[in-house]
């Protein structure tokens, strides 16, 4: 099973990139966030012309989240309260042969003493009692996403420089590490302990990219029931360098 995610930053601006990498990469599941784009809009008809399933919960402008998959999912729920009435724009839930994979987008939380921070912190809580009540870590689950929280100095090209960032503030990083203690296992971490390999370049800097001083904020998170058959991870960069690339690039993991 080869679960990928990517932040498209607008699936409207990015559907060529993505449905070439799907034909090229050929996974069983895509989570896609910031999709930026009401549900009436959202391109279904393209997917489904290119042999691809496609779930989705999204809005105007802001957030949105897509689960793209070969099989039509068992079962599939939206935000908290599994209808989307709460977060469901930033939270998918679908099941497939048994696997249920998780796609979120985490607030970002602009600055340390905005009231989005605040949220950010709630709203990572918020999901560790999701978990708590929806799974047990003896299932297979696999929880993707853009996490908006760097985890470790190694996932940060400047950890000094950026350790007041709201996607590197010691209390992002408690928050997020206390939904990973639920009993996730990172991924790419465990197959690249000491790399310094990123998954997020700033557009704002161009030549960050070439000179690979990025983020890793997107995840691919495994329950210890799918964590041991995890039997690969890697972030493919080419389509960060792509004509209308996002400011994201694809991150993947195997399991057999």
């Amino acid at each position: 099973m080869l679960v990928a995610t990517f932040n498209v930053n607008s699936i409207r601006a990015r559907l060529p990139t993505v449905l070439a990498w799907l034909e090229e990469h050929r996974p069983d599941v895509l989570a896609l966030q910031e999709t930026k784009v009401r549900d009436e809009d959202f391109p279904r008809a393209e997917f489904e012309k290119a042999g691809w399933q496609v779930a989705f919960r999204g809005e105007k402008t802001y957030n949105g989240v897509a689960i793209v998959s070969r099989e039509t999912p068992e079962l599939v729920s939206y935000g908290f309260d599994g209808e989307g009435k709460d977060e469901g724009s930033r939270l998918i839930r679908a099941d497939f042969g048994g696997v249920s994979v998780v796609n979120t987008y985490v607030p970002q939380g602009r600055a340390p003493e905005h009231e989005m921070f605040r949220f950010k912190l709630e709203w990572l809580a918020r999901l560790r009692r999701w978990f708590d009540r929806t799974f047990s870590p003896d299932r297979p689950l696999a929880w993707a996403g853009d996490f908006n929280v760097a985890r470790l100095p190694l996932d940060v090209f400047d950890p000094e420089g950026e350790a007041d960032n709201v996607c590197y503030h010691p209390r992002a990083r408690d928050a997020l590490e206390n939904v990973i203690a639920w009993g996730f296992e990172d991924c790419f971490r465990s197959n690249h302990p000491e790399e310094r390999l990123y998954t997020f370049f700033d557009y704002r800097t161009p030549w960050l990219l070439k000179r690979r001083m990025g983020w890793r904020i997107d995840y691919i998170m495994a329950a210890p029931a799918l964590a041991r058959r995890c039997r690969g991870s890697w972030i493919d960069l080419e389509p960060r360098l792509g004509e209308r690339p996002s400011d994201h690039t694809f991150l993947l993991a195997e399991f057999e």
